[in-house]
């Protein structure tokens, strides 16, 4: 293997080391896969949702954004921002809709190839899958403050309703409509996913700087 290479991919663990220390080198790589099976189902859960209420849905209208559509009672809360001037929803995020499977699917691929990777680079292929939940969730702030300052001003409440950045958690009130953000599973689960990158990280670090740096590790964590 070149220089080059070894540099990237980083040192091994002997047989002995990774014999007599089991669980310091085997636990980093075992969170970044669980980090990435979280990531996969994070695909087919929702991400966040927000019920719309107002005196004729006193019960409210609930729409769920995925990652790649938005489900729910999306026809009659079209309606509803109809009268204040807001586009359809569906007109939302089309680009980042069409991207975000096979996104989502790389991201996860490349915590499995950061397994393999014991040197700093392994942070870097970790990145994406850190940052994604914070991504999503400025994506979508984006996409709430165009349709929100972009009213149609032909619209019959338009007199009625200013421009506005509707909130992407928490209650939120607009003329007579009210409405409640909340993160669902999904986005729980792609955040869960963050924490254990970051502590398989941490812990890859832990185990394999001290080789990289030519000394060996002590179990206690120290050096010999």
């Amino acid at each position: 293997m070149s220089s080059f290479a070894q540099h990237i991919i980083g040192p091994r663990a002997s047989a002995e080391l990774a014999k007599t220390h089991p669980l310091r080198y085997r636990l980093p790589a075992l969170l970044l896969i669980v980090a990435s099976v979280l990531l996969l189902i994070s695909l087919f859960r929702p991400y966040w949702k927000i019920t719309m209420f107002a005196p004729q849905y006193p019960n409210g209208l609930t729409v769920t954004s995925y990652i790649n559509r938005v489900g729910g009672r999306v026809g009659e809360v079209d309606i509803l921002n109809q009268y204040i001037g807001m586009k359809p929803l569906e007109d939302a995020a089309k680009f980042e809709k069409r991207l975000s499977v096979p996104m989502l699917v790389a991201m996860a691929l490349l915590l499995v190839a950061a397994v393999k990777i014991h040197s700093p680079y392994a942070a870097w292929l970790s990145l994406p899958a850190i940052l994604f939940p914070l991504g999503f969730l400025a994506d979508l702030q984006f996409w709430l403050a165009d349709f929100g300052l972009h009213l149609d001003p032909h619209a019959p409440l338009n007199m009625s309703v200013k421009p506005f950045v509707p909130q992407i958690l928490g209650v939120g009130h607009v003329g007579q409509f009210k409405s409640e953000a909340l993160p669902c599973s999904g986005l729980i689960l792609a955040t869960i996913a963050s924490i254990v990158i970051i502590t398989g990280l941490w812990l890859q670090r832990r185990a394999y700087k001290p080789l990289r740096d030519g000394k060996k590790a002590t179990p206690q964590g120290g050096q010999e």
